[in-house]
């Protein structure tokens, strides 16, 4: 495969063609600061954060998530000057941005507040008109603020490009944008899926999930990752576990095969962990009761009654039902258990679990 050479920082970065400048740091080692970026989105450019010196391009500077690496290419991405620009962009969206990050949602996980903390901006310099929405609380799984959208285009995009929903658009123009739906309308009147993939992308605290409200910052929060149990996909999930609950789940970019994008049923569906009714310990049936056994003589039971049906029936009287909470690789094993070891071909799959 061919590859480029260019200089970062005064370092020497072997990449591919088709990479972009961040793409191309990245793989070196060396952190661009971004706001509008999601490497699961196609590049945007819109917060220029991201921004870069490169020689040969003039006074202009150029977005560093935007632009392809080129041969021989050289940037600078850390000057004083470009400090100075990231600096004032963050301080014009402080300027119209809640100051209450000791009691916002996302507080410790904002990339705004990270920004912010980064660049030294305690206060920023400029005042004006502030917006002052109503939180959008029209459904129990998300909610919306949009006085602390930064009209980064994360929610929208994800919509758009990964779920092929397109919930969200921009409505309005100017300082009134926002990251609306159709006609305004709750989510609940819209195709949402109700994903959380816009909250999984979103940069601030405009976003958020409501089951997981006030159950644990993210310094308050034990991340565990592990496979998702409902299909067997087997996207990567971190369980977010506070005093022994989970109260929350995201899934680790560029991880696995969802890559960071996660179902309704993944990302929402984990109260069954902590439910009443849930097993917890396998169940035999003596007397017409079902009583706590251990798993060695569940599965001995088991085991006698399929050889007890075989022998006395033949292997047809058994049949088999799979699970689609077990990866691919265990239904393989599982049906060749029945096929070869027991011998019957009834074997059926549920795929509606």
């Amino acid at each position: 495969m061919k590859h480029i050479s260019l200089t970062i920082d005064g370092i020497e970065v072997i990449t591919t063609p088709g990479r972009t400048i961040l793409e191309a740091a990245a793989e070196a080692g060396i952190r661009i600061p971004t706001l509008c970026y999601d490497p699961r989105l196609e590049p945007y450019g819109s917060c220029r954060v991201c921004l870069v010196e490169v020689e040969g391009q003039g006074r202009g500077f150029l977005p560093a998530c935007a632009t392809p690496a080129d041969e021989d290419m050289v940037v600078r991405t850390d000057t004083e000057k470009l400090r100075g620009i990231r600096r004032t962009i963050i301080e014009l969206l402080l300027s119209d941005h809640p100051n209450d990050c000791m009691t916002c949602e996302s507080a410790g996980n904002c990339e705004l507040q990270d920004l912010a903390y980064e660049y030294g901006v305690r206060k920023p310099r400029f005042q004006g008109e502030q917006h002052h929405h109503e939180a959008i609380v029209d459904n129990p799984i998300i909610e919306r603020d949009y006085n602390k959208c930064v009209l980064c285009g994360r929610c929208v995009r994800i919509c758009r490009e990964v779920q092929g929903v397109g919930v969200y658009d921009f409505a309005n123009r100017g300082f009134e944008a926002v990251p609306g739906t159709p006609y305004n309308r709750p989510l609940t009147e819209t195709p949402c899926e109700f994903c959380g993939q816009c909250v999984s992308t979103c940069p601030t605290g405009a976003i958020v999930s409501i089951p997981s409200k006030g159950k644990g910052r993210s310094w308050q929060v034990r991340k565990v990752r592990t496979t998702c149990a409902y299909c067997g996909c087997g996207c990567q999930i971190d369980l977010h576990v506070r005093d022994g609950r989970i109260v929350d789940v995201s899934s680790p970019l560029m991880v696995g095969p969802g890559e960071g994008n996660h179902c309704a049923k993944g990302r929402y569906g984990y109260g069954f962990v902590h439910h009443s009714d849930r097993l917890t310990t396998p169940l035999v049936r003596k007397e017409g009761e079902l009583v706590p056994a251990t798993w060695e003589e569940a599965l001995g039971l088991v085991a006698d009654r399929i050889s007890k049906a075989v022998k006395e029936q033949g292997p047809d009287s058994v049949a088999f039902l799979a699970s689609a909470r077990c990866t691919n690789e265990e239904n393989y094993l599982f049906q060749k258990l029945a096929r070869a070891v027991v011998g019957t071909n009834n074997v059926d799959h549920c795929a509606r679990l």
